[in-house]
């Protein structure tokens, strides 16, 4: 996943709000948003190649997500993938600073990632290139293939819409969301950042939603929590040159706890 927008206790009545897309190779095979067979108290996209998650919940409100960090260099084959984080701690009960003090010790085990790991409103962000955790207060942050809220063109502009947002008297709902990481146009030449990839790259990848021939948005997910306990997921799948596949709703009580 390259983009997230997350909200913690941002507006009164809200406890958490993601917005999020996964960006990946149209031919790597992933099931879209559903609950798994293998852990029935979760739910989220499932990756088909190597069995991780990009973003899942549970009834409970639990939820970890990934993104992958930049790099010119070619990862070893040895690591394992940073999918595997996601399911580990989605069907764990590991509080998530805790467990993401053990897995920053052996962040060397992986490719390189950002996570987030969190129940409810209490969430901590770690990944590869940091020496700690961190928990995050309440506010509102942008995390693409940088650390947490490099001001990239797509990061700034996604993490000030849903701040508009979430401001507004609107109640806050899914479509809105999906809007805000549905935009393809790309950011001037004069803003984008330097990551080593060369500047066409660099243009293609800049839009919060990215089309190329064999690489693009897989997966837009929403994310909504309550203070109530209502959790709604919504997640629209897409296929190559942007199109739409498919869209999965749900709503919980997570004040339900987990099936039995």
């Amino acid at each position: 996943m390259c983009l997230i927008v997350l909200a913690l206790e941002a507006r009164p009545g809200l406890s958490l709000l993601i917005a999020a897309n996964r960006d990946e190779r149209y031919d790597r095979p992933a099931a879209p948003l559903g609950f798994w067979q293998d852990h029935p108290d979760a739910l989220g996209g499932r990756d088909l190649e190597a069995g991780g998650s990009w973003l899942a919940v549970t009834r409970t409100g639990r939820f970890a997500a990934v993104t992958n960090l930049r790099s010119t260099g070619v990862p070893s084959p040895s690591l394992r993938s940073r999918g595997e984080l996601v399911v580990d701690f989605v069907t764990g009960r590991m509080p998530p600073q805790e467990y993401l003090e053990a897995v920053t010790a052996r962040r060397g085990e992986y490719r390189d990632f950002n996570f987030l790991a969190g129940e409810g409103a209490t969430v901590a962000y770690g990944g590869s290139r940091l020496s700690a955790p961190r928990m995050l207060p309440p506010g509102v942050y942008g995390l693409s293939n940088a650390d947490l809220d490099t001001p990239w063109p797509k990061v700034v502009r996604a993490r000030t819409r849903a701040s508009t947002l979430l401001v507004a008297e609107e109640p806050i709902s899914p479509d809105p969301l999906f809007e805000l990481l549905s935009e393809r146009a790309a950011a001037p030449d004069a803003e984008l950042p330097d990551t080593g990839i060369g500047l066409p790259w660099e243009r293609a990848l800049s839009p919060a939603f990215i089309v190329t021939p064999e690489y693009g948005t897989r997966a837009s997910t929403v994310v909504i929590l309550r203070e109530d306990g209502l959790l709604e997921v919504a997640e629209r799948s897409f296929g190559p040159g942007g199109r739409l596949l498919g869209e999965e709703r749900f709503r919980l009580d997570t004040a339900a706890g987990p099936s039995v």
